[in-house]
């Protein structure tokens, strides 16, 4: 709900402050969730003021009481405790109640596209249609309903029709799998999975379950990564982990796990249903983000929601359900059940908290956190100040960013004589430009790691492998749902090299650009690099030899990054984008920046036809203060703090 709404308001490169009575009820906990999605709702950043909550997760973490009581003079004395009665200006405010959140999940590929969970069942069926070109049912069920129930009827809305064709029978399974069917439940990510009431919620949805004799679908893989150790410890202490593990939710480690992409393939015999039928199926997950190809290259719908309603799909096993109205499942007896009958009471949560959630847990688990586990131990790991490459490595490289760096900085020259290598359109996400998930085996990256003795099963993921150049400039914009609209009619990592006219990969193409000396260029719509700050995707950007990105808008943190890597951020002017100047991405690009640059300084652009014609166009540089003019004079921030450390 507050991302919905912050992105609607817009508050890219904003600072955005919550205040409000409310807060005197919001755990800490709740509060990190919040400000842990400033990267989805595009903020600097979320902020919190201190004040008594904050001091009481401070000692219920086991935080030292002399340590506690300095935080508060210092906050007091600073003016950053929270005083209802101190007046702050705002540049804007946005008021929500907290009396009208209501249940509520996001996707199927971002984190802003909030759902109530009222209406999935028919907004998954509208998305089926309008998302992904599923046949519209035959009736108009929108119109169809608001009239049953005495309402105006409604334009028409597009609905897929539910459950369209017969299913896909799964290999040695006495079952069919459908679209919309839910073959990934995972309770994971760093922004809830350390929030006591929502995974003490997801317990409790589990016992109750389990006691009606209900469980997961077959075809749902489960799986929970806690936030921590002491996750692990009240679950446990409180018998819930017993009650999860029952349908199916196992402890499969304690990091980045389902929300980057690292859950792992689905099961064979899902995978080959899921391509025969070209099945539209769908994760719900509680992390942060949904972008699309992250979090399996099969999955195309996926959904963000709590803990709890996490556990709830994975028994309902599909999305093409009104959790509010229609059961769930059956209990031993055959008597329907329903998601009121299953979900705990706060109550019931705060109950279960205050007899399990202790400072003494926290002081335990952390007494010891840095030593690492006793196999962490026994690595056996090289000393010396200098790392020692190992060229056989396909984990870790000398990266290629300081070869033949001058040791003075020299003069920013135009960008002269570019080529396209890639056009999209808007929302694009670093998920699409350095994917971190599978490493597919017909990919440039998953190639390259078979040539040099990598098995497929051992290819890990692009997240791992992100110390390895020669992976991660092979897997920039490989997301399998990339859609560069200089190869139309594709899907994936491909582009046309004007070198030659052929479609290739996008790896490929820029070798043969790399080869005749020629620089490329990225055209793109609004908000391109939204969602992870993924350094790899600037990094990865500069190595293919694209030298400057043209888009309508960016989002805050991969523009700093692109500054960041010596590449050029430039902006159209206002009302400007590619597709109102007639730009096709066949045109030779020549950006006319040079050793002057200032600041948000406009850039003329030229952009020659391929018959001959030239379109002049002004570009505002995003080089947003001083400091990024140095950056990219030096050829980036690594230059720059290299060259003052000589």
């Amino acid at each position: 709900t507050v991302t919905q709404m912050l992105r609607s308001h817009g508050v890219v490169n904003k600072f955005v402050e919550f205040f409000g009575p409310g807060l005197a009820s919001m755990a800490v906990a709740d509060r990190a969730t919040i400000a842990n999605m400033a990267p989805e709702y595009g903020a600097t950043v979320g902020y919190f003021p201190v004040d008594e909550r904050t001091l009481e997760y401070l000692w219920l973490t086991g935080r030292d009481e002399r340590h506690i009581e300095m935080v508060k003079q210092y906050c007091v004395e600073q003016g950053l405790w929270r005083d209802e009665g101190y007046p702050i200006r705002y540049s804007a405010v946005l008021e929500l109640d907290l009396e009208d959140v209501e249940p509520s999940l996001a996707g199927p590929r971002r984190p802003q596209d909030r759902i109530a969970l009222s209406e999935m069942k028919e907004q998954w069926l509208r998305d089926l249609v309008t998302t992904f070109d599923r046949p519209m049912h035959n009736g108009n069920r929108s119109v169809e309903r608001w009239a049953a129930e005495g309402g105006a009827p409604q334009p028409a809305t597009a609905l897929a029709e539910p459950h369209v064709g017969q299913g896909v029978a799964v290999k040695e399974r006495d079952y069919k799998l459908y679209d919309g069917d839910v073959v990934i439940a995972a309770i994971t990510s760093c922004t809830n999975t350390s929030n006591p009431s929502v995974m003490v919620a997801a317990g409790l949805v589990a016992r109750k379950a389990h006691e009606r004799g209900l469980t997961r679908k077959p075809w749902v893989k489960t799986s929970l990564a806690p936030g921590s150790k002491v996750v692990t410890e009240y679950l446990t202490k409180s018998g819930l982990m017993s009650d999860l593990e029952a349908l199916g939710f196992y402890v499969v480690g304690y990091g980045c796990t389902t929300c980057i992409g690292n859950s792992g393939p689905l099961p064979e015999e899902i995978a080959d249903a899921v391509r025969e039928g070209d099945l539209v199926v769908a994760s719900v997950l509680s992390g942060n983000r949904n972008f699309e190809g992250r979090i399996n290259p099969l999955v195309r719908a996926n959904y963000l929601a709590s803990p709890p309603l996490v556990v709830a799909y994975a028994i309902a096993g599909t999305v093409e359900i009104d959790l509010l109205n229609e059961p769930i499942g059956k209990d031993a007896r055959g008597d329907d059940v329903y998601l009121k009958d299953i979900w705990p009471s706060l109550e019931e949560v705060q109950e279960v908290m205050l007899a399990n959630v202790t400072r003494e847990d926290f002081i335990q688990q952390y007494a010891h956190v840095f030593e690492g586990a006793e196999q962490w131990q026994k690595i056996e790991a090289a000393t010396g100040k200098l790392y020692q490459w190992k060229e056989e490595s396909t984990y870790i490289q000398d990266p290629p960013f300081f070869q033949g760096m001058p040791p003075d900085v020299q003069p920013i020259q135009p960008i002269l004589g570019a080529r396209c290598l890639v056009k999209v359109g808007d929302s694009v996400t670093t998920d699409h430009i350095s994917p971190a998930g599978a490493i597919s085996p017909d990919s440039p990256a998953g190639k390259y790691l078979i040539e040099n003795g990598v098995k497929p099963k051992d290819f890990n993921s692009y997240g791992s492998r992100r110390g390895n150049d020669r992976v991660m400039t092979r897997g920039t914009f490989a997301n399998v749902r990339v859609r560069n609209q200089l190869a139309p009619d594709t899907e994936g990592g491909w582009t046309t090299d004007f070198t030659d006219g052929q479609v290739k990969s996008i790896y490929e193409a820029s070798l043969s650009y790399k080869d005749r000396g020629i620089p490329l260029v990225v055209l793109a719509g609004k908000d391109y690099g939204m969602g992870s700050s993924r350094d790899w995707a600037a990094k990865g950007t500069f190595l293919l030899g694209i030298r400057a990105v043209i888009a309508e808008s960016f989002e805050r943190i991969h523009r700093s990054n692109l500054v960041g890597m010596g590449v050029l951020p430039l902006t159209f002017g206002d009302g400007e984008s590619a597709e109102s100047l007639g730009l096709t991405g066949h045109e030779t690009f020549d950006v006319f920046v040079d050793d002057s640059i200032q600041p948000r300084q406009q850039i003329e652009v030229v952009a020659k036809a391929e018959q001959g014609n030239a379109k002049r166009f002004r570009c505002i540089a995003r080089l947003d203060t001083d400091v990024e003019v140095e950056y990219y004079r030096n050829g980036g921030i690594l230059h720059t703090v290299l060259r003052k450390m000589a």
